[in-house]
C-alpha cells in the first residue's frame, strides 16, 4: 500500500458529482456492511484506514436518498456500544464507588461507552475532505431524522465529535474584505441568511470602509466561513435597514463612529446545528473592534422578528390583547373596517397599510405593543425564550434596548414581522450579569422603554 492508492481514492471522493446517484441493493449493502466491520476494527495501518474510508465516503456519495438512508441505519444500528460489555462496566464501577479501583472502574466504562461509530466517524474526519464529508452527511441525518428516531444516537455521536472539532480553539478570526478571493466573496452572497445579498455592488457597498465582515475559519475548511457577521460603524443606534443597505448612500466618516451595529449574523453550514460558536464571534468582533476604533462606546444589533407574525397568527388573544378599545375605534373609523381586532388583523395581511401616513401613525402602538409582550413573555418552552433571534443574543448576554417600527419594510420584513425590527444592546460591563440573571432567575434584561410597551410588571 502507499499514498498514491490513498490520493487516488481521495480523488474519487471528490469526483462523484459526475456519477449517477444510485440504489443500495442486498449485495452492495452486504459489502458496505463488511467495510464498516474492517473500519471499526482498525484492521492494518493509518494508509488502509485511509482507503476505507475514502471507498466508504465515495460509495455513500453516489447512492440516492433511499441508499443514503439504509447506509446511515446500518452505521447507527449496528455498530453502537455493545450493551453487554457496557452492563458489567456500570455494575463494576457501581461496586467500585469510593474505594481506590474507582477510577480504573469509570475508565472502563467509558471504554465501553465509546462506540465503534466513532471508530469509523473518526476515520472518514482523516480524509482531506472528509470533516466537510461529515457535516454534508449530518445535513442527510438531520433530514432523516424527522421519519427515523432510530438515527438520534448516531446524529448525537456526530454532533459531538464535531463539537469537539470546531472548539472555538481551533477557529481563526479573519476579516472579510473586498479584496478576498472571489470564490469566498461568492460564498457570502450565497449563505447570507438574514438580507439577501442582491449584486456585487450590494456586497461591495457591504464591505465598504465604514463597514466591517467578519468569519470564522476552520483549518480543514480554510475557504468556507463557518459564520459571519456584517457591522455598519455609525453615529446612530440604527432603526431601519433599508437605510444600512442603500447602495447609494454616502460613505460614512468611520473617524466619527461611537456606535458599531451587527445587522446580520449567518451560519452557514446546516450539518453544525448545535455547535456554538457566534457568541464568541461577536466577543472577538467587539474585542477587534474596540482596539481599531478606541471611541466605539455602543455595540448594538438591528435585528429581525422572524417568528413574531407566526407567534400573533397561533395566539390571537395576545393581538386582541395588544388592540386597546380606543385604539380599535379609529382604526376601524379611518379604514372603514368592524372595529374588531380580527378585522384590523386583516387589514394587516397585505402591504398597502404602510402608504397610509394616518394607518401608519393608528397601528404604530398596537404593534410596538405586541412586539414588546413577544420580546419579554413568549416561550417555547417553560423556560426558552421563543424568538430564536432574542435567544441567541439574550443568551450571549445582550439585552433589548429598543423596537424599531417599519425598519424593514421588505416583502420578508412585513411578512414576518409587520416590518418591526429591534435592537438589541451589547455592553461590555454588562454582558456576564445578563447571562448570569438570564440562567438563574429567567430575567430578560431589556430598557424601560421595551417594558413600558409592554405593559408588564416584573421580569
Amino acid at each position: 500500500m502507499n499514498t498514491n492508492l490513498v490520493a487516488r481514492s481521495l480523488q474519487k471522493m471528490q469526483s462523484f458529482w459526475q456519477n449517477r446517484p444510485r440504489r443500495l441493493d442486498a449485495r452492495a449493502l452486504q459489502k458496505v456492511r463488511e467495510q464498516l466491520r474492517e473500519c471499526a476494527r482498525g484492521a492494518g495501518g493509518e494508509v488502509a484506514a485511509r482507503i476505507r474510508a475514502g471507498s466508504l465516503g465515495e460509495s455513500y456519495l453516489r447512492l440516492d436518498s433511499v441508499g443514503k438512508h439504509a447506509f446511515l441505519r446500518l452505521i447507527a444500528t449496528e455498530f453502537g456500544p455493545d450493551p453487554a460489555r457496557v452492563a458489567a462496566a456500570h455494575t463494576r464501577y457501581q461496586e467500585s464507588l469510593g474505594s481506590p479501583a474507582q477510577w480504573e472502574a469509570e475508565a472502563r466504562l467509558w471504554n465501553a461507552l465509546r462506540s465503534p461509530r466513532t471508530r469509523i466517524l473518526t476515520q472518514f474526519a482523516a480524509l482531506s475532505t472528509g470533516v466537510r464529508f461529515l457535516i454534508d452527511l449530518r445535513v442527510d441525518l438531520l433530514r432523516l431524522l424527522q421519519e427515523d428516531p432510530e438515527l438520534v444516537s448516531l446524529d448525537r455521536e456526530l454532533e459531538y465529535l464535531l463539537t469537539s472539532w470546531f472548539d472555538v480553539g481551533f477557529l481563526e478570526l479573519r476579516r472579510i474584505t473586498w479584496q478576498s478571493p472571489a470564490m469566498l466573496l461568492e460564498k457570502l452572497i450565497q449563505y447570507e441568511a438574514v438580507h439577501t445579498i442582491h449584486s456585487w455592488s450590494d456586497l461591495r457597498n457591504r464591505l465598504d470602509s465604514d463597514r466591517r465582515c467578519y468569519g470564522f475559519f476552520h483549518p480543514r475548511m480554510p475557504d468556507e466561513p463557518l459564520i459571519f457577521v456584517e457591522v455598519a460603524l455609525t453615529d446612530h443606534l440604527a432603526d431601519n435597514v433599508q437605510d444600512l443597505l442603500n447602495i447609494d448612500a454616502p460613505v460614512f466618516d468611520t473617524r466619527a463612529a461611537d456606535t458599531a451595529i451587527f445587522y446580520s449574523i449567518s451560519n452557514t453550514q446546516e450539518g453544525l446545528r448545535g455547535v456554538s460558536f457566534g457568541h464568541f464571534l461577536l466577543k472577538r468582533v467587539i474585542e477587534d473592534l474596540q482596539r481599531d476604533f478606541p471611541r466605539l462606546k455602543r455595540f448594538s444589533t438591528l435585528s429581525p422578528l422572524p417568528l413574531l407574525r407566526r407567534w400573533a397568527e397561533k395566539t390571537p388573544a395576545n393581538w386582541q390583547d395588544a388592540l386597546l378599545p380606543g385604539e380599535l375605534k379609529k382604526i376601524g373609523g379611518h379604514a372603514n373596517i368592524p372595529a374588531t381586532a380580527e378585522a384590523v388583523y386583516a387589514l394587516l395581511a397585505g402591504s398597502a397599510w404602510q402608504d397610509d401616513a394616518r394607518l401608519v401613525r393608528l397601528l404604530q402602538a398596537p404593534l410596538v405593543r405586541l412586539a414588546a409582550r413577544y420580546l419579554l413573555g413568549a416561550k417555547a418552552g417553560e423556560e426558552q425564550i421563543f424568538d430564536p433571534v432574542g435567544r441567541f443574543h439574550l443568551g450571549n448576554g445582550a439585552s433589548i434596548e429598543r423596537l424599531n417600527f417599519l425598519a424593514d419594510t421588505s416583502e420578508k420584513g412585513l411578512a414576518q414581522s409587520f416590518g418591526l425590527m429591534v435592537n438589541y444592546l451589547y455592553t461590555p460591563d454588562e454582558i456576564e450579569d445578563n447571562v448570569e440573571n438570564l440562567l438563574q432567575k429567567g430575567k430578560i434584561a431589556a430598557s424601560p422603554t421595551i417594558r413600558h410597551a409592554a405593559m408588564l410588571k416584573g421580569n
